[in-house]
């Protein structure tokens, strides 16, 4: 059993590595004009990092099957402190953009620890370590915005990358002398090739593992939607927010995704399709108050925490569901399952902004619901067609919408 030290740790090291995908986003007028760089090569910077990101992904996080996993997460922080070195002194436009690549493409490691934490954990207890290991995840996310924007206030930009490689290369030394050498599963003895072919072939044997990959894609939309187009709305009448103002906003959503951990106790007591539905109908309800969020900022609050909330339980009853139907394949089951939150997040990123110019903010929120609504049908028509894998205390037989 994993001692919650060991827990809070893996969720903490999540958190980090998985923050500097988003570091970028509130520096990027203070990078281009530090390295003066043109606006659309500016916006390569986010592109890149989150190329690099997906990468990973298909190649990097499948590793976890036929490697040991401790060698390979302490490998990678390493690797990924030499790449935030490289970002925070980079001299040139060029020299940031190839950081920033392989910062993304590192950045995976991330996966690979939530890969580590579902093995190590008992079948009974799996939902409930996803679930606090996930929410570092997304508190990563929801603040490296926040902090970045407030440590390149006091210090500059290159000293957010700086103290991200120093704190990634103390978790190094931490997780190196903590986490035990094997995961809860031997290495499976494939070549690299036939480690990436057979990713491919769990998909297509796999119905239950298609299935939540498309409400990853559908909710990560919704999620991006949200996320890549609030600040337009808010930095404009009648607000007129401060980018540190709308950077804290961040802080409500981190309580919703907390509070979210529930979903794995839920689904290590069989409920994983109930929790299921009912996180997806909150989510398609959130975009009813922040449909009002240019007259009430309490609207957008209970909007923002119904919202993450969901996302977080759909998100970790996916990874604790598909990681129980192979875990000899778990690092193959969830790299595959998260190529589409990033395909989801991209296209909700890039739908809201180019929504936003040309309809204003009930048409991004119509987008959001849209997603929404499409991920509870979904659920909805598919809710009694596919058997849940064994999860713990899940009663025989229980199916994974019921």
């Amino acid at each position: 059993m994993l001692s919650r030290g060991v827990v809070v740790l893996f969720a903490v090291a999540c958190g980090t590595a998985v923050a500097n995908v988003y570091f970028a986003q509130p520096l990027l007028v203070t990078m281009g004009h530090d390295l003066a760089m043109s606006p659309a090569l500016v916006g390569s910077v986010v592109t890149l990092t989150h190329v690099g990101y997906g990468l990973g992904l298909f190649l990097l996080v499948p590793l976890g099957d036929v490697t040991d996993r401790k060698r390979l997460v302490v490998g990678q922080l390493l690797l990924l402190v030499a790449a935030l070195t490289v970002v925070a002194a980079a001299p040139t436009a060029a020299t940031l953009l190839v950081g920033m690549a392989a910062t993304g493409l590192l950045a995976v490691v991330t996966q690979t620890l939530v890969a580590f934490a579902a093995s190590l954990a008992p079948a009974a207890a799996r939902g409930r370590v996803v679930g606090a290991v996930t929410s570092g995840v997304v508190t990563g996310i929801l603040l490296a915005r926040t902090v970045s924007g407030l440590v390149a206030d006091l210090a500059g930009w290159r000293s957010v990358y700086l103290l991200s490689a120093s704190l990634t290369a103390l978790l190094a030394l931490v997780l190196h002398r903590v986490l035990p050498r094997h995961g809860g599963t031997p290495p499976t003895p494939l070549r690299y090739g036939q480690l990436l072919r057979s990713t491919i072939t769990l998909f297509a044997r796999e119905r239950l593992l298609r299935l939540r990959a498309l409400f990853a894609l559908l909710v990560f939309a919704a999620f991006s939607t949200l996320w890549s187009s609030v600040a337009l709305p808010l930095s404009e009448a009648p607000y007129f927010l401060s980018h540190s103002a709308i950077g804290a906003l961040g802080l409500i959503g981190v309580a919703g995704a907390l509070a979210a951990s529930v979903a794995g106790r839920l689904n290590d007591r069989g409920l994983s399709g109930r929790t299921t539905g009912v996180a997806l109908a909150l989510l398609t309800a959130s975009w009813v108050p922040l449909a009002f969020t240019r007259s009430s900022l309490w609207a957008l609050c209970v909007g923002v925490v119904l919202l993450d909330l969901a996302v977080q339980a759909v998100h970790v009853t996916n990874q604790t569901l598909i990681h129980a139907l192979h875990p000899d394949a778990g690092s193959r089951l969830i790299g595959g399952y998260m190529v589409f939150y990033s395909v989801g997040s991209a296209t909700g990123a890039l739908a809201a902004t180019s929504l936003y110019t040309v309809a204003g903010w009930g048409a991004v929120c119509a987008l959001g619901a849209a997603f929404s609504c499409l991920g509870l049908l979904l659920w909805t028509f598919t809710r009694r067609g596919v058997p849940a894998p064994a999860t713990g205390t899940a009663p025989p037989g229980t199916a994974h919408g019921r």
